[in-house]
């Protein structure tokens, strides 16, 4: 099983793991391969220019790379597949992660239950 990471379970897997719940964590165990998309980066690097998160960016993507997760880069594959998307949802980051888990496919872990309307291929998991 291959594995697209959203914002928030990345960013609990790498500066709060005591966040994920079991069922995050058995995914993971049992993944072949785990994702973070440019476009996860590209919004804690927003959010943290809002001031609503706080935390060394670069150190951060060194964790990530130390964990062995693999970088997604965003194509123009993935950016047509948006246009083609229902709008269930209008935060672009989480339309451009369904794009991506749609057109790899990958599996796409979230805490958001709206993105499974979108596909089979995305999966909701709470955190604690």
């Amino acid at each position: 099983m291959r594995l697209l990471l959203d914002t928030h379970i990345i960013i609990w897997s790498v500066s709060a793991p005591e966040q994920l719940s079991k069922k995050t964590q058995q995914y993971m165990i049992d993944a072949e391969t785990m994702y973070v998309s440019a476009a996860s980066i590209w919004e804690i690097g927003i959010k943290l220019k809002l001031g609503k998160l706080q935390l060394n960016l670069a150190a951060f993507v060194r964790e990530i790379n130390n964990i062995g997760i693999q970088p997604l880069a965003i194509t123009w594959r993935h950016a047509q597949c948006t246009q083609k998307l229902p709008i269930y949802h209008k935060d672009p980051f989480d339309r451009m992660l369904v794009a991506q888990a749609m057109s790899e496919p990958l599996i796409l872990l979230t805490n958001d239950a709206v993105l499974t309307q979108y596909s089979e291929l995305v999966r909701h998991v709470d955190s604690l």
